[in-house]
C-alpha cells in the first residue's frame, strides 16, 4: 500500500490517479458502515505535563497516536519538521513510527530537556512531568490500533499528521479524561470502555473531515479511491453475503480487471483474502457475543460447509471455533476481532 501527499490528486494505484474532483463520492452510508465496523485497540495512554522552559521528546512507536492539548500554549515538532503552535483543544494524530517533541519557552534560555527520571507509570498510565513544576502544557496522548479485521489498518499507511482544531463544546477532553479514569480504576470492561471512548474521537474526526473542504480522509489509501472503498464498505457491512470479485467490481463501477488491480494495490491482498479476514472477524464476534450454534455462525460468516469454516477459522485464530468460544468465556481468547 502506498499513500503520497499530492496537491491536486489522490493516489489510487501505482499507475492510476483519480482526480479529487471526481463525481464518485464516498457516501454517508459507506462511511457509517466503515465506522461501525472499526475496531479500536488501546495500547497505552500518556499524560504529558510540560512547565515553562522545558521540552519533552518522544521516540517512535509502531502504532498511531492521538495527542490532544488540554491546556496551555507551546510548540510541537513532528518527525523533525519545523515546530508549529500548540494551543488548547488542538488534536493531532501522529503517524506510526514518527518521533515528536513538545517544548515551552522560559525566561532562562533554550528549553531544557526533561530527563527520563521524570517518566512514571502508575495504574496503566505513563506520565511525563517535571517534579514540583507548574505545568504550562497539559496534554493527553492515546496510542492505539484502528482496524477492520486483522489485516486492514485505517492509520497504518498514514505518512503525515492529521491536525484538527476542536472547541470545548466538542468535549474531546472529557472523553480522554474518562478514558484515563477507566485505566486508573481498572474495573471490569476497562478495555472495552477505553476503546469505545477513543472510537468516539475517531468518529468526531471523520465527521469533521466530511464537513471540511480539506478532507483528511483522502490521505488514507483505503479511503482515497472512492470506487474501491465503496466495495470494501459493502464487504465490511455484509461479510457473510455471497460476494464475488465480479459483484464487488460491479459495486465499485469498475471492470473486473481494473477492480482487482486497484484493490490489490491499496490493500496489499486480493478482495477474497480480505473478505475471508472480515468473515473470520464476524465469526469471532458471533462466537463471543451470542449462543449461535457453530453451524449458524458458519452460515452467518458466508460458509455453507461447517468443515471449510472450521479450517478457515483455525487458520485465522490458531484454534477451533468451539475452543475459541470456551476460552472467551474464561477471558482467555486473544484480542483480534
Amino acid at each position: 500500500m502506498h499513500t503520497k501527499a499530492v496537491p491536486t490528486q489522490v493516489p489510487v494505484g501505482q499507475n492510476m490517479l483519480l482526480p479529487t474532483g471526481s463525481t464518485v463520492k464516498l457516501s454517508t452510508t459507506d462511511l457509517d458502515n466503515l465506522m461501525q465496523a472499526l475496531d479500536i485497540d488501546v495500547i497505552a495512554l500518556t499524560e504529558i505535563l510540560v512547565p515553562n522552559g522545558h521540552r519533552v521528546e518522544f521516540g517512535t512507536i509502531d502504532v498511531p497516536g492521538i495527542h490532544y492539548n488540554l491546556s496551555g500554549v507551546g510548540r510541537i515538532s513532528i518527525n523533525g519538521a519545523p515546530p508549529m503552535p500548540l494551543r488548547p483543544h488542538l488534536l493531532i494524530i501522529v503517524p506510526p513510527n514518527t518521533p515528536f517533541m513538545i517544548e515551552v519557552d522560559g525566561e532562562g534560555g533554550p528549553p531544557k530537556l526533561i530527563s527520563k527520571d521524570c517518566w512514571t507509570r502508575q495504574d496503566g498510565i505513563l506520565r511525563v512531568a517535571v517534579p514540583n513544576g507548574q505545568p504550562e502544557i497539559v496534554q493527553v496522548c492515546g496510542f492505539f490500533n484502528a482496524s477492520f479485521g486483522q489485516s486492514v489498518r485505517l492509520f497504518g499507511e498514514l505518512r503525515e499528521p492529521v491536525i484538527e482544531q476542536f472547541e470545548p463544546a466538542d468535549k474531546i477532553d472529557l472523553k480522554l479524561r474518562e478514558a484515563m479514569e477507566e485505566l486508573m480504576q481498572q474495573e471490569v470492561g476497562v478495555g472495552a470502555m477505553t476503546a469505545s471512548l477513543l472510537k468516539q474521537i475517531i468518529v468526531s474526526l471523520v465527521r469533521r473531515s466530511v464537513r471540511s473542504s480539506k478532507r483528511w480522509t483522502e490521505r488514507f489509501s483505503i479511503l482515497a479511491d472512492r470506487q474501491v472503498t465503496r466495495a470494501f464498505a459493502d464487504m465490511v457491512a455484509r461479510p457473510g453475503a455471497a460476494h464475488s470479485v465480479q459483484s464487488l467490481a460491479h459495486s465499485a463501477g469498475l471492470s473486473r480487471s481494473a477492480f482487482m488491480a486497484r484493490f490489490s494495490d491499496i490493500f496489499g491482498k486480493s478482495p477474497m483474502a480480505i473478505l475471508r479476514d472480515l468473515r473470520m472477524r464476524q465469526a469471532a464476534i458471533d462466537l463471543t457475543t451470542t449462543t449461535m450454534s457453530i453451524d449458524v455462525v458458519a452460515l452467518n460468516a458466508g460458509y455453507e460447509s461447517r468443515s471449510s469454516f472450521v479450517r478457515a477459522f483455525r487458520k485465522a485464530y490458531d484454534r477451533d471455533p468451539s475452543d475459541y468460544r470456551r476460552m472467551a468465556k474464561d477471558g482467555e481468547a486473544r484480542r483480534g476481532i
